[in-house]
């Protein structure tokens, strides 16, 4: 199968079972933003040297392919079943946050992103993250949306920064507190 249809050239895009709609439109950008999330899931992945993260963050990228599915499913189509994230996967994710909080010093105030390369990217990752569940929220306006989903994004997003933090205390690198 050649990677280019060239059918997407008017604009349009197929989602998953088959019917077109605007590259625009809100679905895609909602699933679109996952799928943006995924590659910068991978990034971390790429480097971070701790085995266990690793295999979590490839458990993440499979949950984020099912929302993203989930999210392009044409719910029209009787044909084609939907993608289901995991349902433990919130529960997974706060059990990845609770065992590296139990690790950090207690955070009383804002950070400012940075410290490693590995901890930038979190950050950009846990935005990217923040602006998926927004999208996914504003087509949630427009049709049903599992709550898992949303709940799996924001809670993502928790699991990104305290993850961003560890990255940081592993290389080293200490938390920079924001002075208002």
């Amino acid at each position: 199968m050649k990677i280019y249809t060239r059918t997407g050239d008017d604009g349009t895009t197929s989602i998953r079972g088959g019917k077109r709609i605007t590259k625009y439109h809100t679905k895609l950008e909602a699933y679109g933003t996952v799928d943006e999330l995924i590659s910068w899931i991978g990034l971390l992945r790429s480097c971070d040297e701790n085995p266990q993260r690793k295999e979590f963050l490839i458990y993440v990228q499979g949950q984020l392919m099912s929302v993203a599915a989930l999210l392009a499913h044409d719910y029209s189509n009787k044909d084609i079943d939907p993608v289901f994230p995991d349902s433990n996967c919130i529960k997974r994710v706060e059990e990845e946050i609770d065992s590296m909080e139990s690790i950090l010093p207690p955070l009383n105030s804002f950070i400012l992103p940075g410290g490693s390369t590995c901890s930038s990217f979190c950050h950009i990752a846990r935005c990217v993250c923040r602006r998926a569940e927004r999208n996914v929220l504003r087509l949630g306006t427009e049709e049903e949306v599992p709550a898992v989903i949303t709940g799996f994004l924001n809670r993502l997003s928790d699991y990104l920064f305290v993850l961003s933090r560890m990255v940081n205390k592993e290389s080293g690198n200490e938390d920079v507190r924001w002075k208002s």
